[in-house]
């Protein structure tokens, strides 16, 4: 048995869907793996930002194109990438184990405090509605390219420092970049930041993809990003959602398109329940 795992050619797109061939490798040695990798439209488009060029789907379109034409078995995607639309032809079919959710604080290399004459480099509409109201005296402006590139832009002195996701930057192994964490209630996560998602082909067998799954991944991202598609955002809208689960109930908190925030308990076993409900009272309370 051969699989061909779909993956964008950026060095953390890569060792992602590693992580994929790596889980299920010990228990299924019968596989044969080829990785096929390509560069999407959001790797390609990079002197705006992404809600200037269109957002939904950027990185994902070529990957879902060569899984509908069977030029790829799977592909796997940064579950905060995908838009909240899901497609019944490519299914997910699996979330992985979460890593860090949370945001990080990157200085540049022999700094040891921010300098707020110089720019705070973020190309996400969540993180710089909350980084505005942590600190409002920074000025806050887009950095796009894969994460190698913004180091580069930073240690070349172009910004005071950069806000990136921990998840990515310990795949990397640059953990040791990290100047601080912020934590959930500094900076609510993107919906499913953490979390890998395989895509598959309807009606295609996925049991191998089981070592590869986890339970507790899989209810927090349904939950997430049915709250962000309740309220019609999207990959690159300011909408933001995190769950955390604890036996059997879930804490679903969510961020509106303005910045104000709510949350909401309920059984983790209806996650999508759980993210429309809570959808519903933020537009009640007029925070939507």
């Amino acid at each position: 048995m051969k699989i061909r795992v779909g993956s964008r050619e950026s060095r953390l797109a890569v060792v992602q869907a590693e992580l994929l061939v790596e889980a299920v490798r010990a228990a299924r040695p019968d596989i044969e793996w080829e990785l096929v990798t390509m560069k999407t439209t959001g790797d390609r488009i990079l002197d705006r930002t992404l809600d200037k060029i269109g957002g939904k789907g950027l990185f994902v379109r070529e990957l879902d194109q060569a899984l509908r034409e069977g030029r790829v078995d799977v592909t796997v995607h940064s579950c905060k990438d995908l838009p909240m639309e899901e497609d019944p032809e490519l299914p997910i079919a699996a979330f992985s184990r979460r890593e860090d959710p949370r945001d990080a604080l990157i200085l540049p290399e022999g700094a040891a405090e921010l300098d707020f004459s110089r720019p705070i480099g973020c190309a996400s509409l969540r993180r710089k509605i909350q980084l505005q109201k942590l600190f409002p005296q920074a000025c806050i402006e887009p950095v796009r390219g894969n994460v190698l590139t913004r180091l580069e832009k930073l240690d070349g002195g172009q910004f005071s420092a950069l806000v990136l996701a921990a998840a990515g930057l310990k795949r990397l192994g640059l953990e040791s970049r990290i100047s601080r964490i912020f934590s959930a209630d500094e900076l609510l996560p993107a919906a499913g930041q953490g979390i890998l998602a395989a895509q598959v082909r309807s009606g295609e067998d996925t049991s191998w993809l089981a070592p590869f799954a986890d339970r507790e991944s899989g209810v927090r991202a349904r939950a997430e990003r049915s709250f962000v598609k309740a309220l019609g955002g999207g990959c690159s809208s300011p909408i933001a959602a995190f769950a955390v689960v604890e036996g059997e109930t879930m804490l679903l908190t969510g961020m509106g398109a303005g910045g104000e925030k709510s949350a909401l308990t309920g059984p983790a076993g209806q996650p999508e329940e759980l993210g429309w409900a809570l959808a519903e009272r933020m537009r009640r309370e007029g925070h939507a």
